[in-house]
């Protein structure tokens, strides 16, 4: 049996899949209804990126830099959903890869009411 630790090789994580993470994890999310269809606006920050519908990924010195955007529910306490996914993504990113979190960045782009609900004043 081969120790691990000896092996020598690489790994390689492609940052598209750090754009299915943060997806899988918002939409999963308690009070999201889904992502913007439009892309995050450009990070300054400067890396290798990754894009998705409402996702922004980029890898900088070993470290991910995450963007989300999302419509919510209409009753979903908005500043404590965006605190719970900065949280959640962050969980998810470093115990999945086990690479490190430097910022989430969650943006509310709309409230997503039913058309029941809409008709209301």
């Amino acid at each position: 049996m081969t120790d691990s630790s000896s092996l020598q090789g690489q790994v390689t994580i492609a940052p598209r899949v750090l754009t299915t993470i943060v997806r899988q994890t918002a939409l999963q999310t308690e009070g999201v209804q889904r992502l913007a269809l439009k892309a995050p606006r450009r990070s300054h920050v400067q890396g290798k990126r990754a894009h998705a519908p409402g996702v922004e990924i980029i890898l900088n010195e070993g470290a991910v830099h995450a963007s989300v955007h999302v419509i919510t529910s209409p009753n979903a306490n908005m500043l404590t959903l965006a605190q719970s996914l900065q949280n959640e993504i962050a969980h998810a990113i470093e115990h999945i890869v086990g690479l490190q979190v430097a910022s989430v960045d969650v943006t509310i782009d709309d409230v997503h009411f039913s058309a029941r609900n809409s008709s209301q004043p």
